[in-house]
């Protein structure tokens, strides 16, 4: 089934339409799967490993929970792309993992305590290919929304 969902899912991800219209519906209807299921599910997790992080807000210092995909390490660590759907400004969550890099994880029904890093220089080109591995477009979101995609390793503190 998932050799079949991840070429559709692509597809539509890179169409124009999504890009625009997925921001506004696909974080809501994770966040509230995420809630009924006791965080052991979100739609994405079929197409693509996600997990559902949840920062302290840069201004309000509120928790803002954020459905992400991401590429989990051999660690018990993930690597998460503030790609925004390909949209021109970073991801909020970004800008609360630079203010306030420890947070949450919450990965098929696990609570997971991380502290985010900011990937550059050597660390994000080797991290990059994986990335891309898992979901290709990740370029495209690079091209279309003209900045560097920003890579966090979330780390496990315990």
């Amino acid at each position: 089934m998932m050799a079949v969902l991840k070429p559709v899912a692509q597809w539509l991800a890179s169409t124009e339409w999504f890009m625009k219209a997925g921001p506004r519906f696909v974080p809501q209807l994770d966040r509230a799967l995420h809630r009924l299921t006791r965080g052991r599910l979100i739609s994405s997790d079929r197409v693509i490993p996600s997990l559902v992080l949840t920062t302290t807000g840069a201004r309000t210092g509120l928790p803002r929970r954020s459905p992400l995909a991401c590429l989990p390490e051999d660690d018990g660590g993930f690597l998460v792309v503030g790609s925004n759907f390909g949209g021109p400004a970073h991801p909020a969550w970004s800008a609360n993992l630079l203010k306030n890099p420890e947070a949450t994880v919450s990965h098929r029904g696990r609570e997971i305590p991380v502290v985010a890093t900011l990937l550059t220089g050597e660390a994000r080109a080797e991290a990059w290919p994986r990335l891309l591995a898992n979901w290709p477009l990740y370029d495209r979101y690079t091209e279309r929304s003209g900045r560097e995609l920003r890579v966090f390793r979330l780390t496990p503190t315990r």
